[in-house]
């Protein structure tokens, strides 16, 4: 009997090293896991929706080209302004069936296709013209129904709402923060041209 209890302290020993060793080798599995992880969910601010901006585009159409030293570029003295007003388009050319298939002003504001004519709009804080009387709430809605206001018309290409809808919900606030500092502009932009429906439609 009194040869047995040293091994038994050995195995209780065994044991507990055991157990020490698959605590840590868990604790360093997690760690890795971690590291591995998606970055945490980024706080809302404007810096970031200053980036997301930038990285998404959105001067592309909504900030009026102008030529510049190396060709077109945005003229950010008019930054996410939309179309100007004092442009007006002429109609646009028919294009039949292909391979061109729509066709775009040198602004690069206005767009025309099977959809109609779009125009960009004004994203600046302005009251009148721009985005200045709306809300979080709206314009969140509007980039996650791919409608104005969330509840009106369709929004028309090439605005790629169907890429800002898979947004998160920080990014979105982010975004719409960013947009709240940049400088007003009165810029009352033209209405879109919805296509009639083609014959047959809805029947």
């Amino acid at each position: 009997m009194r040869r047995e209890l040293p091994l038994v302290g050995l195995v209780l020993l065994l044991g507990v090293m055991l157990a020490g060793a698959c605590a840590q080798k868990d604790a360093e599995t997690k760690t890795a896991a971690a590291s591995m992880a998606p970055a945490a969910v980024q706080t809302v601010s404007a810096e970031r929706g200053e980036y997301l901006v930038t990285i998404g585009g959105c001067h592309d159409c909504h900030t009026p080209f102008k030529m510049g030293e190396q060709g077109p570029e945005p003229d950010m003295s008019r930054a996410l302004s939309g179309h100007p007003e004092d442009l007006v388009m002429p109609p646009p050319p028919a294009l039949g069936d292909g391979p061109w298939v729509w066709i775009g002003s040198g602004t690069n504001t206005a767009f025309a296709g099977p959809w109609g004519i779009s125009y960009a709009r004004n994203l600046t804080p302005e009251e009148l013209t721009g985005i200045g009387i709306w809300t979080e709430e709206i314009f969140i809605n509007t980039l996650r129904t791919g409608r104005h206001w969330g509840v009106s018309r369709p929004i028309l290409p090439p605005m790629p709402w169907q890429n800002y809808a898979l947004a998160t919900d920080e990014d979105l606030k982010s975004i719409w923060a960013y947009l709240r500092t940049v400088k007003p502009i009165k810029n009352q932009t033209p209405e879109a041209v919805l296509a009639p429906p083609p014959p047959g439609a809805g029947m």
